[in-house]
């Protein structure tokens, strides 16, 4: 499940990068006065880090997740561990 996450991760930044370099080109080649141009690339350049900004926020929820599901499975290794130490000693 790690791995499909990660994919999906790599997926989402490749495809943002693409967007962005395409609008970048795009915007560069249109027909337009100087002055629309620089207009047009501030609005996009909002836009871009709108979503940048949300796919961040994204990332950091899925990593508190994330975080939280291995320190659960690292303190039920740990109980597991003390309660079989527990167990040999009694046997022994």
């Amino acid at each position: 499940m790690e791995e499909n996450n990660c994919n999906s991760g790599s997926m989402l930044a490749s495809f943002l990068l693409g967007g962005i370099l395409g609008a970048g080109i795009a915007i560069l080649l249109a027909p337009k006065s100087g002055h629309e141009t620089i207009e047009k690339i501030k609005e996009v350049a909002g836009t871009v880090k709108g979503k940048i900004a949300s796919s961040v926020d994204s990332a950091k929820d899925i990593y508190e997740e994330k975080k939280s599901a291995v320190s659960v499975a690292v303190e039920a290794g740990k109980e597991a561990y003390k309660k079989e130490i527990d167990t040999s000693k009694q046997k022994a």
